[in-house]
């Protein structure tokens, strides 16, 4: 028989509150097409993208964040003293260590809160938010705040004419929380590592270590680039289009819904023509609220879909109590889709 004694945690968990921070630039179609040739009508049929947000020197990982974390625990109820866990997905705090969580959680006023990073791309809210419910149902917290977060601005190549249009930078929150009934569905998730390759950064951090850049990507004056984020553009939206709509219906029959039950379909902002297929192939009825965020703030990674549901609720598109299916995908491959309850 084991001497240890089981866990005591809540018997389901719910997302409490939500809170969304937008850099205060922004930054029209127009300012991409000073290094790239295109145009507005292209960038928009293409992709939807009208207007993205930049963040200026003082909006750093850090501040977005704990903006975004005070306005979702303010809608919760919640003090940041009881906050047991910051979990924080993003791929643009640009120091390996310590994670920023920490920082996060020391200016948020969290009691020694258990604080850590993790890097799941555009799919980093729904791992996240996976963690979260765990870590609420077993007990080892009984509050959990988690932030998606990206300045992807600073991984952007604006000469890349097939990326320097998709990025936006911001910071999304939600709290977990424990609950009653079923607020949060089983979460279907997984990689395509076979498919790294089709989303990755341009160059690995050591290269600049080595100290040899001749063979470094240079811009149009013959300066070395920063690493940037780059993509297989087709190769991705193929993938998207056909395989996460079947993803995203595997999360509504573990979930035990149809279509016809959601209220709202948030998926992660990536492309207006991604999410306009998948809407067509799980054949959602027309009175199901439809997320496209990225209109007006791009694409913000880990970011896209707290924000989008923090302005779904915001606008009245969506209300609270509404039944939603969330899904985020992107490099890796990875990928991670559930039901939940909005706060």
């Amino acid at each position: 028989m084991s001497k240890i004694k089981p866990s005591k945690g809540a018997p389901y968990a719910r997302i409490l509150g939500v809170g969304g921070y937008r850099p205060t630039r922004v930054v029209p179609n127009e300012v991409i097409l000073e290094k790239i040739d295109s145009s507005d009508e292209w960038i928009r049929s293409r992709s939807g993208i009208e207007t993205r947000h930049w963040a200026g020197p003082e909006e750093t990982v850090a501040a977005m964040s704990v903006e975004a974390s005070g306005k979702a625990l303010a809608a919760a109820g919640v003090d940041a003293s009881r906050i047991g866990a910051v979990v924080v997905s993003t791929v643009s705090h640009f120091s390996q260590t310590p994670a920023i969580a920490t920082e996060i959680a020391d200016r948020l006023g969290t009691d020694k809160a258990a604080a850590f990073d993790i890097s799941a791309g555009c799919a980093g809210f729904g791992y996240g938010l996976t963690l979260a419910k765990g870590m609420v149902v077993e007990g080892s917290a009984e509050y959990v705040l988690v932030i998606g977060v990206e300045r992807l601005s600073d991984l952007t190549d604006l000469e890349d004419r097939a990326t320097a249009f998709l990025f936006g930078d911001g910071a999304g929150a939600v709290v977990v929380g424990p609950s009653k009934e079923p607020a949060i569905g089983p979460t279907v998730w997984g990689s395509e590592g076979d498919k790294a390759e089709t989303i990755k950064q341009t160059v690995p951090w050591d290269r600049f270590r080595i100290g040899d850049v001749s063979e470094l990507p240079v811009d149009s004056e013959g300066n070395v680039k920063f690493p940037a984020i780059t993509q297989e553009g087709q190769a991705v939206f193929r993938w998207a289009v056909f395989e996460m709509a079947k993803i995203a219906q595997q999360a509504l029959d573990a979930a035990g819904i149809s279509p016809d039950d959601l209220d709202v379909f948030i998926p992660h902002q990536a492309n207006v023509r991604i999410i306009d297929s998948m809407v067509k192939t799980l054949k959602l009825p027309d009175h199901v609220t439809v997320a496209r965020d990225i209109r007006t703030t791009g694409n913000t990674s880990a970011a896209s879909i707290p924000l989008a549901m923090e302005r779904l609720l915001a606008t009245g598109d969506a209300k609270s109590g509404d039944t939603a299916l969330v899904i985020g995908f992107g490099a890796g491959l990875v990928y991670a889709a559930t039901v939940v309850t909005l706060p």
